[in-house]
């Protein structure tokens, strides 16, 4: 008996081995696809790269101290480095909000603004207007003494 429980464990494992090696095989084949797409885009990229480079040359330093892909920045330097400037985004808002200890309630309390307001600018499902940027960069960079004071007044 023992003779048929081996063959049969052996014969398991030998048909597990031919379906592991299809399956393997077609993933291979399916990594070898994203490799040379990874390649062709990593080329893209440089090609882009190399294009904005040569056209901030050709601008001057204006463009290449503009950012790119961001919606606004705030025109008020906020005791940062010369020549920085301060942007709103939603992960600043988040960490913010969580280094203060604040409910979105709070914290739109601190902003004045809409607790909604808070939920879709930490979601990125809207901005801020540009007009109100640099007053909600000022309160975002309150400690957290000062801001609870502010709600509380």
């Amino acid at each position: 008996m023992t003779t048929f429980a081996e063959s049969l464990k052996k014969e398991i494992a030998r048909v597990a081995r031919k379906e592991l090696r299809e399956e393997i095989s077609a993933l291979r084949k399916t990594s070898v696809v994203q490799r040379s797409e990874i390649a062709s885009l990593k080329k893209q990229l440089k090609a882009v790269q190399a294009q904005v480079n040569r056209l901030s040359k050709e601008k001057g330093e204006k463009a290449r101290s503009a950012p790119l892909n961001e919606p606004y920045s705030s025109s008020a330097q906020l005791k940062g480095k010369p020549g920085r400037k301060v942007l709103f985004t939603a992960e600043r808002l988040k960490l913010q909000r969580a280094r203060l200890g604040f409910t979105q309630e709070q914290m739109a309390k601190l902003l004045e603004v809409s607790s909604l307001s808070i939920w879709k600018w930490e979601t990125g499902g809207a901005q801020p207007r540009a007009s109100r940027v640099p007053q909600i960069l000022k309160r975002l960079a309150l400690g957290k003494r000062e801001a609870q004071d502010q709600i509380n007044t």
